[in-house]
């Protein structure tokens, strides 16, 4: 089986758990695709990073579609307002991950010291 990894950034203004982001996005599959489409998006939170506020997703190839647009109809994680955003989409984890850290350093050597 293909899968994707997308990574994600979250945007609030207060503590959010890992088991919430995974809800909050599976509610939003099942909220637009029905139990039948979540089912075929095969969705995992591969990494959750609450100091950056960023996670990893894993989902089917076929899916990818569905699983991004359901991401930004997230409005509400653990009872507070909140908006995902889709940072970047891979075929392999390290990949992300490299990308991720390119990412990282050229927006903080862009900032102005």
């Amino acid at each position: 089986m293909r899968r994707r990894y997308i990574a994600v950034k979250i945007d609030s203004n207060q503590a959010i758990k890992k088991e919430e982001v995974f809800y909050a996005i599976w509610d939003s599959i099942l909220k637009m695709f029905g139990e039948y489409g979540a089912s075929q998006t095969d969705l995992r939170l591969i990494d959750y990073d609450s100091e950056n506020r960023q996670a990893i997703l894993r989902c089917s190839h076929d899916a990818l579609p569905l699983v991004k647009a359901s991401i930004p109809c997230v409005t509400r994680i653990g009872g507070g307002a909140a908006a995902i955003h889709i940072q970047l989409v891979s075929g392999t984890l390290n990949s992300l991950r490299r990308k991720l850290t390119k990412q990282t350093k050229k927006s903080n050597s862009a900032m102005p010291r």
